[in-house]
């Protein structure tokens, strides 16, 4: 098991909180998806490593970007 976290930039609400955890939670391999609005904090566990720009991918499939991640 694997998890990372990116900070996320653009989040103001609970809706924006639930897409990107929607977004996130069907790349392949993710098994868990957690945000934090307040932070902005986004952690991602998943079987293995994911790509990193999967991630970022779905991030902005939702509307917002990723500024860094771990």
């Amino acid at each position: 098991m694997s998890t990372a976290t990116y900070t996320v930039k653009g989040m103001t609400c609970g809706h924006c909180v639930s897409s990107v955890k929607e977004e996130v939670g069907e790349v392949p391999g993710v098994t868990n998806v957690e945000v934090d609005l307040a932070s902005g904090l986004l952690t991602v566990d998943s079987d293995g490593l994911v790509d990193a720009a999967k991630i970022a991918a779905a991030v902005e499939e939702a509307g917002y970007e990723v500024v860094s991640g771990s």
